[in-house]
C-alpha cells in the first residue's frame, strides 16, 4: 500500500464522482478504474471516478459525498490505497478526553496542550479531534468531536467513528470503571486502534516485568507492606520509600531510614513543607503510620537506591518515552530533576529543579557521561519493550522515572502510561516537546494501517 498526501477540496460540481488529479491516481494506483470506493474513518462511499488535469496530489469532492463522508475539513491530509479502486482518507485520529461546559476552555486547564495536539496533528497530514465518552453514538456508527479552527477557538461536527483512538483522560477518576472499560473495549472489537488503555498502578509495572530480565532494573518492591516486611527492608537496605499505589506528583509519598545509633526518620510532605520526624522506636514510626489501622494498604515499599548527587542532592531523570511510525520505542525527551533540600522526592512542586540530563552527566562523570547516558537511553527502551510484551492493550506512550546510582547501575522507580509533560517546560526541551507528539501521530499513522514516513 503506498502512502502520500494530498490537497482535498470542495466543489460545487453537480455530477456526484471523485474527481483525483493525475498524480494523486498514479500514487494510490486507480488508473483505469472506472469507480472508486473511498474510506474516511468507519464511513465510505463509492462513486464513478474523473481523472483531472491539475498538477500535485488533488481530491476533489462534491458537497454531496463530503456530506455523505461526513468530511469535517477540506486541505492536506494523508491519503492510501486500499486495494483495487479503494482509496482512504485521513487518518481521523480521536483524542479521548474530559470535557467541561466552557466554550473558551472545553478541557479545562488541559485546554491549551489539546490545541498543540490538534496544531500537531494538522502538521502530521492527519485529521485530529478531541472526543469524550459521551460523545459516540454507537447505533450511527458516528462521533460529536471538538476540532480546532484556524481562529483557535472550536467547533463541534460529527464525524464517522475514528481510525485510531489516543487515550488522555486526564485522571484515574475519569479513567476507570467497569463502564469505561466496556467502552474503550468496543473500539477494539470494531478493529479500531487505542492506545494507552488506562493509567498504570505502582505495582501493575512490578507484577508485567517480575517474570522477564528486565525486572533487573526494578528495586525490591512489597504491595501492602507489613510492619515485619517494612523492618526487613530497613535493616536491608537502610532506607526506604512508601509510595500510594495510585498516587502520582510524589503526594502521599514517606521516605523511610534507619541508622542503628540514631534511629529511624520518617521524611515526607505536608501542607506545602517538607516534614522530618524521628523515631527511637520502630514501634513509634509504625504507630504513626497506621500499619495497625490499615493506613498502608494500597501502598507498596520500595528499596531506596543511592543516587547520583549535585551539591548533596540526588538526581533522577524522566525519560519521555513514545512510539514512533515504524512501530519502535524512542526516546523522546529526558529531564534531569534534582531534589529540593529535605524534600523526599524531586518533583518540581517539593523544591525540586530541572536540569538537562547532559548539564548532570558532565557535573558527575565528565567525559564519560555521554556513554552512561546512551547506557540509560537502552535501558529504557528495553524496558518499554518489555511491558509492551507482557501488557494486554496497546501502548503508544510511556514515562519513566529512572535513577543511576553509584555503581551506574540503572533502576526504573516507576513507569506512567499517561506521562505528564512538566519536563517540557525546560526550554532546551522545546523541539522535543513538538518532536514527542509528532512521533505520537506518526504511530497513529502505523496504527491505523497508514504507513508512517518517517523513520525517525
Amino acid at each position: 500500500m503506498s502512502l502520500t498526501t494530498c490537497t482535498i477540496h470542495a466543489t460545487q460540481r453537480a455530477e456526484r464522482a471523485v474527481y483525483v488529479s493525475g498524480e494523486l491516481a498514479r500514487a494510490l494506483r486507480l488508473n483505469g478504474a472506472k469507480n472508486v470506493r473511498v474510506h474516511l474513518g468507519s464511513a465510505s462511499v463509492t462513486a464513478p471516478l474523473r481523472l483531472v488535469k491539475k498538477a500535485g496530489n488533488h481530491l476533489y469532492l462534491p458537497l454531496s459525498l463530503v456530506t455523505a463522508l461526513k468530511l469535517p475539513r477540506t486541505g492536506q491530509c494523508s491519503a492510501i490505497s486500499a486495494g483495487r479502486g479503494e482509496m482512504r482518507i485521513g487518518p481521523l485520529v480521536g483524542v479521548l478526553a474530559s470535557a467541561f461546559n466552557n466554550k473558551t476552555a472545553p478541557f479545562g486547564t488541559l485546554t491549551s496542550f489539546m490545541k498543540q495536539i490538534m496544531e500537531i496533528g494538522k502538521d502530521a497530514s492527519t485529521l485530529p479531534f478531541v472526543f469524550t465518552p459521551r460523545d459516540v453514538r454507537w447505533q450511527n456508527g458516528t462521533v460529536v468531536g471538538y476540532f480546532l479552527q484556524p481562529s483557535g477557538s472550536w467547533i463541534r461536527k460529527t464525524v464517522p467513528l475514528p481510525d485510531v483512538v489516543y487515550n488522555r483522560l486526564p485522571s484515574r477518576q475519569a479513567d476507570q470503571g467497569i463502564s469505561l472499560n466496556s467502552f474503550k473495549q468496543r473500539f477494539v472489537k470494531r478493529g479500531i486502534p487505542l492506545f494507552n488503555w488506562s493509567f498504570f498502578d505502582k505495582w501493575d509495572v512490578y507484577d508485567l516485568l517480575r517474570n522477564d530480565e528486565a525486572f533487573q532494573h526494578v528495586p525490591e518492591s512489597h504491595l501492602n507492606p507489613s510492619a515485619e516486611q517494612i523492618r526487613n527492608m530497613l535493616e536491608k537496605h537502610r532506607f526506604i520509600y512508601l509510595k500510594p499505589t495510585g498516587g502520582s506528583l510524589g503526594i502521599g509519598i514517606y521516605r523511610l531510614t534507619y541508622t542503628p545509633k540514631r534511629g529511624y526518620f520518617a521524611r515526607y510532605r505536608q501542607n506545602g513543607k517538607n516534614v522530618l520526624i524521628r523515631f527511637d522506636k520502630f514501634e513509634s514510626l509504625m504507630r504513626m503510620l497506621g500499619t495497625g489501622k490499615g493506613r498502608l494498604n494500597h501502598y507498596v515499599a520500595q528499596q531506596g537506591i543511592r543516587l547520583i548527587e549535585i551539591d548533596s542532592c540526588p538526581i533522577d531523570f524522566r525519560f519521555h518515552m513514545t512510539k514512533n511510525g515504524n512501530n519502535r520505542w524512542v526516546v523522546a525527551a529526558i529531564g534531569a530533576k534534582k531534589a529540593g533540600k529535605g524534600s523526599v522526592t524531586t518533583h518540581v512542586r517539593s523544591g525540586g529543579m530541572l536540569m538537562t540530563p547532559e548539564q548532570v552527566m558532565r557535573q558527575v562523570y565528565g567525559a564519560r557521561g555521554e556513554q552512561i547516558l546512551q547506557k540509560a537511553k537502552d535501558t529504557a527502551i528495553r524496558l518499554a519493550e518489555a511491558i509492551e510484551r507482557h501488557h494486554h492493550h496497546r501502548l503508544g506512550e510511556l514515562g519513566f522515572d529512572i535513577g543511576i546510582d553509584s555503581s551506574e547501575r540503572i533502576w526504573m522507580f516507576e513507569a506512567n502510561a499517561k506521562p505528564g509533560r512538566s519536563i517540557f517546560k525546560h526550554p532546551s526541551l522545546k523541539s522535543a516537546d513538538y518532536q514527542s507528539l509528532a512521533n505520537i501521530f506518526d504511530y497513529c499513522l502505523h496504527a491505523s494501517q497508514f504507513k508512517a514516513r518517517r523513520d525517525s
